[in-house]
């Protein structure tokens, strides 16, 4: 046996101990410093965190109460009024993250900010007021054009996404916010396919920028091209990615434009599910599954699935037979108290958006995304103009 033999024998061989004068590799080395493992947050500092956002989710609903009316009789009236609390929620919280950062008190409070928990518990409160009784009153066109414009517009989104090499995690976010209704159906994405905080913080601000403008562009064109209240309900209802921009949106362009676009959006919101099913199957099958790996089982897809998205469905059932039961006068006011909860946990996960928000991700990420979800909003305008043009004409209320 050559000497490099015995030197291989005696570091490889099972039952040999070191060599003189080394560290054995399964001890221990005393003289090898540890690092030591990251505390757990601070309970102090994460409650200061909580009050925080406590804070800046109290000074939203202020300022979304009185900036329409300290603007009354100004210029500005008309720009205050439809805005509503994602816009103040996400500023405050863009304002409280550039303090923290510059007091590094960041990382210390970080513990509080929940987006996803925050999000997740809305989307389930939001269940409650998707009667689907009252889906039934546009059932067949609201669902063929929310079929049609959800596949058509996922589908161009993820072709795009690819073309432009995006993640394909990033890709079914936007996506999934794009068609169907923004954050939601993001945070309803990013469960299935287990995407990164960062990969949801960006998905989430896109569709808060592009969303803001839609608020005011969309009633002006509806003026500019004489839709009627159905047609035009309809168009925003299928377009804007947020239900609070929805009716920002739809109030501009008139009561029976809003109840249409209420419809149309409240049914595809009730697909988040099936969207939520098909990327789990083909994240779990298709795009993570190695080619010598036998294939996920039920248990696998189960445990991916984002489980929230069942409490939505369940909230939308108990909240339509609850209704059927006692009738809208006694129901409604039960209803009004889960859409102000609704209303306080998206206001807290839009400040948490806001806080969270790191910018460097943001460069990281780069103008692909943004380019994305700009053709994609352009694409859906476009269908969703023709299938509302179509599918209500003559339509009436």
């Amino acid at each position: 046996m050559s000497a490099g033999d015995a030197t291989a024998l005696d570091s490889t061989s099972p039952g040999t101990g070191p060599r003189a004068g080394q560290p054995d590799a399964r001890v221990p080395d005393a003289r090898v410093p540890v690092e030591a493992p990251t505390p757990p947050p601070s309970v102090a500092w994460t409650v200061a965190g909580l009050l925080l956002m406590v804070l800046l989710a109290a000074l939203t609903r202020f300022l979304e109460l009185n900036v329409p009316v300290w603007t009354e009789g100004t210029p500005l009236a008309r720009i205050a009024k439809p805005v509503e609390f994602p816009v103040y929620a996400i500023a405050l919280g863009l304002l409280g993250n550039a303090v923290l950062v510059a007091t590094n008190l960041k990382d210390k409070v970080a513990a509080a900010f929940r987006t996803e928990l925050f999000i997740k518990t809305g989307v389930v409160l939001l269940g409650a007021s998707v009667n689907l009784s009252l889906i039934v009153t546009a059932a067949v066109p609201a669902i063929v054009q929310a079929l049609v414009l959800i596949s058509s517009v996922f589908l161009f989104t993820w072709w795009v996404g690819g073309k432009l090499g995006l993640d394909d995690k990033l890709r079914a976010l936007l996506s999934s916010a794009v068609s169907i209704c923004g954050v939601s159906a993001a945070i309803s994405a990013a469960g299935a396919v287990q995407a990164k905080r960062e990969q949801l913080a960006y998905a989430a601000s896109l569709v808060i920028v592009f969303a803001l403008p839609s608020i005011f562009v969309l009633p002006w064109l509806v003026d500019l091209l004489g839709l009627s209240p159905a047609v035009a309900g309809a168009w925003i209802g299928g377009n804007i990615d947020t239900t609070a921009a929805v009716a920002a949106a739809g109030t501009l362009a008139g009561e029976d434009a809003l109840a249409l676009a209420t419809i149309v959006k409240s049914t595809q919101n009730a697909l988040i599910g099936v969207v939520a099913i098909a990327l789990t199957a083909y994240f779990a099958f298709k795009v993570e599954r190695r080619p010598d790996a036998a294939a996920p089982g039920v248990g696998e897809l189960w445990r991916r699935f984002p489980k929230f998205v069942l409490g939505f469905l369940a909230a939308s059932v108990i909240g339509t037979l609850y209704l059927a039961q006692v009738g809208s006068d006694v129901g409604k006011p039960v209803i009004t108290v889960a859409n102000d909860l609704r209303t306080l946990f998206f206001i807290l996960a839009f400040v948490s958006i806001g806080l969270e928000l790191r910018v460097k991700a943001l460069r990281a990420a780069g103008w692909r995304p943004v380019a994305v979800f700009g053709l994609a909003t352009v694409f859906n305008l476009v269908v969703g103009l023709a299938l509302a043009s179509v599918l209500f004409a003559g339509f009436e209320l």
